[in-house]
């Protein structure tokens, strides 16, 4: 069987994360032991063409506009037409003029506190991303709120915000979703809000998070 392939984006054009390169590799050892190859882009065309050859599209702590009008809707087209998508913290700060790309993901990010220490309140284990986490886990990161809890979506993981200075940042409320997936037309979207750091990338839970919830986007979970 020949090896699936996942198109990996860390195209910026706003913030830049100083993580993209460790966060690129770490993302590409964990495909490739899944089975899959990794293609990483910055560039825009390489979205424009056909994605079906594609198991999953990750943005991966990409940010600003970066996509042209024709990659879009190629990318549209190969979500509701069954195709997998999966974001990566600042992906929730992407193509914010693309009013498509709110509904996909599911919320947008507004902003955060301080790079802190908090914890994430895992509400469910059912799911490939979250199966092997404690009910309760201890992890540093910058605590996203975002503009409205994720319409049809099956939230994964809350932050606790009682765990860290709100200061900056807060939801409050019925929950604070922080990882969530959900269906968009025939394709399925899986997001974290975790991965600010390079530290994450060498994290052995942070990495099984991500691969569970790659290959549930893949749908090969």
């Amino acid at each position: 069987m020949p090896m699936s392939r996942v198109l990996l984006c860390t195209r910026t054009t706003d913030y830049r994360h100083d993580a993209i390169p460790a966060a690129a590799a770490a993302v590409t050892a964990l495909l490739a032991e899944q089975g899959s190859r990794a293609d990483l882009t910055e560039d825009p065309s390489a979205l424009e063409g056909d994605l079906d050859r594609y198991a999953c599209v990750v943005f991966l702590l990409t940010s600003g506009d970066i996509l042209t009008e024709t990659a879009r809707r190629a990318l549209r087209t190969y979500v509701e037409g069954g195709g997998g998508f999966a974001g990566v913290h600042s992906a929730a700060c992407t193509e914010y003029s693309w009013p498509y790309y709110g509904e996909l993901l599911g919320a947008r990010f507004t902003r955060h506190p301080a790079y802190q220490p908090g914890r994430v309140d895992v509400v469910d284990r059912a799911h490939p991303a979250t199966q092997h986490l404690p009910r309760h886990w201890d992890f540093t990161d910058e605590w996203y709120d975002f503009d409205r809890r994720p319409a049809d979506a099956r939230v994964l993981a809350h932050a606790d915000e009682s765990s860290y200075d709100r200061e900056g940042g807060g939801m409050g409320g019925d929950g604070h979703p922080l990882v969530w997936c959900r269906e968009q037309g025939a394709g399925r979207v899986f997001y974290t809000a975790l991965g600010h750091a390079e530290e994450a990338y060498a994290d052995d839970r942070f990495l099984a998070h991500l691969a569970g919830g790659l290959a549930w986007a893949a749908g090969r979970a």
